[in-house]
């Protein structure tokens, strides 16, 4: 009968390295010959995202509109300075939301730079407002060129006016 001899336990190190990680790796779908298709995955994903950051950079910097191939109107234009993106200061920094409030808060919100809520600020009052902002302005051009017009036939007339 042969004995076998007596082999002492390996040491951490022995264990680790009489282990054939390829064998696991390949189970799992990690090893040598699969060197190519994750090559190739890689890939597809760096253009992949690469391609979607293009088109979000451009999207945020873009003169067009959303997505489209028209250019923005111009009263979208004017408007732009409310929807673009405001670097909001931290709650607790006391100087900063003082002068946060003071330069004019939260432009669009329910709550204006007093603190006040402004309940009859919906899109539809806004709107309207600006029509009246916009119809007033056309009447003071029309009413400053009817007066220009009459000082101009008082005057070719000869009558003395300021």
């Amino acid at each position: 009968m042969v004995r076998k001899r007596y082999a002492p336990p390996k040491t951490g190190i022995e264990w680790l390295k009489s282990i054939d990680y390829d064998k696991y790796f390949d189970k799992i779908g990690a090893g040598k010959r699969h060197y190519l298709f994750w090559k190739q995955f890689g890939k597809g994903l760096l253009v992949t995202y690469a391609i979607a950051g293009a088109c979000w950079w451009y999207n945020e910097t873009s003169p067009l509109g959303w997505w489209t191939l028209k250019h923005k109107p111009k009263e979208e234009k004017e408007m732009a300075h409310l929807y673009e993106r405001r670097k909001f200061p931290y709650p607790g920094d006391k100087e900063a939301m003082d002068e946060f409030i003071a330069k004019g808060g939260m432009i669009g919100t329910a709550i204006g730079p007093k603190g006040i809520p402004e309940l009859d600020k919906d899109a539809y009052n806004f709107h309207k407002e600006l029509q009246d902002k916009k119809m007033h302005q056309e009447a003071q051009k029309l009413w400053l060129r009817m007066r220009s017009e009459v000082i101009s036939e008082l005057q070719h007339k000869g009558f003395d006016v300021e």
